[in-house]
C-alpha cells in the first residue's frame, strides 16, 4: 500500500468534511535509537510511524461550539472519511466548549518568523542508527576501561503539517536528541553510580570524551563515604537538576488555575503576576528561535487543554518571560481564557531557558563553598501540595560533600521536599547558563538552558536508600 503525502491526508480529509468547521494534524515520527550496557552494545533500531487527527466544529445560532476529535495511525486512504465522520459524530454529542473562539485567519496570523521557515509540501524529515556513528565510535575507549557503562541515546524527527477550514497552513520538521551514560564502579556495599548526559539535534555537538571524563571524575569523587541525616544543607544543583526542577514549575503556570485560587501562582484577588522572588536578575523564558534549543513555532494541538485550544491552532507561539529580572510576568493563556481574564495571550513553550545569573561556573561555585552538598541528579518527583507548588523527590547517582571549596566525599541519597518557587525566593547564587539534559523529564522535555544554583537551606527530608 502506497503512503499517501501527509499534505494530500490533510487536504482529502479536509475536503470530507461536513462541519461547520474543521482542522488536520498529521505528525510523521522517524525514530533511531541505540542502547548499551556492561560496555557493551545491546540493541539498535528505527521506527517510522504516522499519526493524525481530525478536528471537527459545529456552531450553533447561540454562538456555543462543539468539538470533535479523533485520532489516528491508520495509513491507509480508506480510513480518511472514517475519521472524519467519527470526529463529526464526537462533535454532535459534545458539550459547548469553554474556550470557544473563531478560528485563525491565515490573512492575519503573524507569520514574520514562519515564511522562510514553512514549505507545505516539503518531504517528512529522516533519521537512522547512521546519526550514531561518531557516537558509537566515541564510547568504544570507555568500554575499554573498568567502569561499567550503560545508556541510551535516541534521535527523533517529527514532522508536522497542521491545515484548517479556514486556510491556514503550516509545517515543521523538530529534531530531538538525547544521550545518556550512566556508569558504576565496585560492587556491593562499595558500589559507586553516576550518570551524565547531553541534548542534541543531529548528535555532531555531542562531546562523548568529555561526558566520560566527568563521569569519571564524579566516580572518583565516591571513594570516600560518608553518611549524613536528614536535615537542611547549602546545596548546589548543577543545571540539569535546575531544569528538572523549573519545568515542573513551567507545567504549573496555568492562568485559570492562577485565577480559579487553586495554584501557587493564586493570591487574593487575583495571580501572583508582578511578584518579586529574588533580587537577582533571573529571568526564565521559552522561546521558539532560542539558538539550539528551537521548537514548532506554532500551536498544534488534537485537544483543548488547560494550556492550550484548539481554536489556537496555528497561532505564532511567541517568546514569553514567564520570570523577568525575578519578578513573575506571564501565565499561560489561550485566547479564550485571555480574554476572560483579560490578559495577554501566552502559548506554553517547548523549551526553558533561564537567565541572569553570574559567569560563574559549577566549579567556581565549589571552589567558594566552604560545606555544603552538590546534588548531580533528581528523580521520582511528585507533588505534593498544588498551593505551594511543594514537590518531592529523590537524589540519585551522585550527591557530593563539599568542604573547603573542594569534592571530598560521596553521601548518601535523601528524599527532599522543596518548591521551585521557594528555591527562587531564597537563592543565594546563580552561576552562568548552558545548554543541559534534564534527567527526570527528558523523554518529555529535552530543551533547556539552565544556570547552577546556590540554595543556604536545602530540605533533605529524610535519608534514603536509592542508588
Amino acid at each position: 500500500m502506497s503512503v499517501l503525502p501527509a499534505p494530500e491526508v490533510v487536504e482529502r480529509a479536509l475536503r470530507s468534511s461536513r462541519a461547520d468547521e474543521a482542522m488536520v494534524i498529521v505528525t510523521d515520527a522517524h525514530e533511531a535509537s541505540l542502547r548499551w550496557a556492561g560496555n557493551s552494545m545491546t540493541t539498535n533500531g528505527s521506527s517510522v510511524a504516522r499519526d493524525w487527527a481530525v478536528v471537527s466544529i459545529f456552531r450553533d445560532a447561540n454562538g456555543a461550539a462543539r468539538v470533535g476529535s479523533v485520532s489516528s495511525t491508520s495509513v491507509d486512504p480508506a480510513d480518511i472519511e472514517y475519521v472524519v465522520r467519527a470526529s463529526e459524530e464526537a462533535a454532535r454529542t459534545a458539550e459547548p466548549a469553554r474556550d470557544a473562539m473563531p478560528l485563525l485567519d491565515p490573512e492575519i496570523v503573524d507569520k514574520t518568523a514562519l515564511d522562510a521557515l514553512l514549505d507545505w509540501d516539503g518531504a517528512p524529515g529522516v533519521t537512522d542508527i547512521g546519526v550514531f556513528a561518531e557516537l558509537a565510535r566515541d564510547l568504544a575507549p570507555g568500554f575499554d576501561g573498568a567502569d561499567q557503562l550503560y545508556g541510551f541515546a535516541h534521535h527523533q524527527m517529527h514532522s508536522t503539517w497542521l491545515g484548517t477550514s479556514a486556510g491556514v497552513r503550516r509545517r515543521w520538521v523538530q529534531p530531538t536528541g538525547s544521550v545518556e551514560i550512566n556508569g558504576k564502579r565496585g560492587a556491593g556495599a562499595e558500589l559507586a553510580s553516576a550518570w551524565v548526559g547531553a541534548g542534541t539535534t543531529d548528535f555532531q555537538d555531542v562531546d562523548v570524551p568529555g561526558l566520560l571524563a566527568e563521569l569519571s571524575r564524579r566516580l572518583d569523587w565516591s571513594k570516600r563515604r560518608v553518611e549524613l541525616p536528614a536535615g537542611r544543607y547549602e546545596t548546589l544543583l548543577p543545571p540539569s537538576a535546575v531544569a528538572d526542577l523549573m519545568i515542573y514549575m513551567a507545567w504549573s503556570m496555568e492562568g485559570r488555575g492562577a485565577h480559579e485560587g487553586h495554584t501557587a501562582f493564586s493570591r487574593a484577588g487575583g495571580t501572583r503576576i508582578g511578584e518579586r522572588l529574588t533580587d537577582i536578575p533571573l529571568t526564565l523564558y521559552s522561546d521558539p528561535s532560542a539558538a539550539g534549543l528551537e521548537y514548532r513555532p506554532f500551536v498544534a494541538t488534537p485537544a483543548s487543554s488547560e494550556s492550550l485550544s484548539v481554536f489556537d491552532n496555528g497561532l505564532t507561539a511567541q517568546r514569553a518571560n514567564w520570570v523577568h529580572s525575578g519578578v513573575i510576568e506571564s501565565l499561560v493563556y489561550p485566547r479564550a481564557t485571555a480574554a476572560e481574564f483579560d490578559a495577554a495571550v501566552a502559548v506554553p513553550g517547548e523549551n526553558l531557558l533561564m537567565t541572569g545569573g553570574s559567569e560563574a561556573s559549577l566549579a567556581e561555585m565549589i571552589a567558594r563553598t566552604e560545606r555544603g552538598l552538590l546534588l548531580t541528579c533528581l528523580w521520582y518527583i511528585r507533588e505534593v501540595d498544588p498551593a505551594t507548588l511543594l514537590l518531592t523527590g529523590l537524589t540519585r547517582d551522585g550527591v557530593y560533600l563539599v568542604e573547603n571549596g573542594a569534592v571530598t566525599a560521596a553521601v548518601n541519597n535523601f528524599r527532599f521536599n522543596e518548591s521551585p518557587l521557594d528555591l527562587l525566593r531564597r537563592v543565594s547564587e546563580a552561576g552562568r547558563s548552558e545548554i543541559t539534559l534534564p534527567r527526570e523529564w527528558k523523554d518529555w522535555f529535552t530543551r533547556t538552558s539552565m544556570p547552577a544554583l546556590r540554595i543556604p537551606d536545602f530540605h533533605m527530608s529524610s535519608v534514603s536508600q536509592a542508588t
